[in-house]
């Protein structure tokens, strides 16, 4: 009989552990808020220095070209809100942005002049949904989607002389790792943002395939 009481509390005292466990464990920090970087291959392949600068042509024969690129990369800000265990809706801006120098050079190759004051940038704003999938203490693995508009501009103008333009804005969250730590973490995701005006106006297809990015949850 004692040892069948000591097994019944025995029980008990792992049962009532597992609970507390489990809900803890299943506690919901509905806000969440973060900071990343995410990489500008998509820009690095579309936007690059010349290959070759002509000087085989007479002296007083001019180009201009387009050199010493600088990507500064994607920073973003996100905020989500969770109304259950697999599903968090929010927003996001982004910003990424492009330099360059503008230099003429004659038929011989030599410089002529250097203006280095030429970007343009693309500031994206959307409305963001997540599914997170696997859900555990100290890992999440989860995908999403972000639908808004992107701010295209910068020093270049268009056909119409402006300097900024507005389009759609796409992000594709095809599978995100978040390592946890209380409310702390720190996120790795794999996918890419997309902007656009129409088929032949193309702001960015495929940046940000890779972030980076480090929040809280409260």
């Amino acid at each position: 009989m004692k040892k069948l009481l000591l097994l019944f509390t025995l029980a008990c005292l792992l049962t009532t552990t597992i609970a507390a466990e489990t809900r803890v464990d299943r506690v919901i920090m509905p806000h969440e808020i973060r900071v990343g970087w995410g990489d500008m291959l998509f820009e690095t392949l579309m936007w690059h220095n010349p290959q070759n600068i002509i000087s085989t042509m007479p002296e007083d024969w001019t180009r201009t070209y387009q050199e010493d690129y600088r990507y500064h990369q994607h920073l973003f800000l996100e905020y989500q809100y969770r109304p259950n265990y697999w599903l968090s809706i929010g927003a996001m801006i982004d910003l990424g942005e492009v330099g360059w120098d503008q230099v003429t050079r004659n038929g011989k190759g030599a410089e002529l002049s250097r203006d280095p004051n030429h970007y343009f940038y693309n500031i994206s704003v959307m409305p963001t949904i997540r599914f997170t999938y696997f859900r555990h203490e100290y890992v999440n693995l989860y995908s999403g989607l972000g639908l808004g508009a992107c701010v295209n501009g910068g020093t270049e103008t268009n056909n119409k002389g402006q300097h900024t333009e507005v389009g759609a804005a796409i992000n594709l969250t095809v599978l995100g790792l978040s390592a946890n730590y209380k409310r702390w973490f720190a996120a790795v995701e794999f996918g890419g943002l997309y902007g656009l005006q129409s088929a032949n106006k193309i702001y960015m297809a495929g940046s940000r395939m890779f972030t980076a990015s480090v929040g809280a949850r409260f």
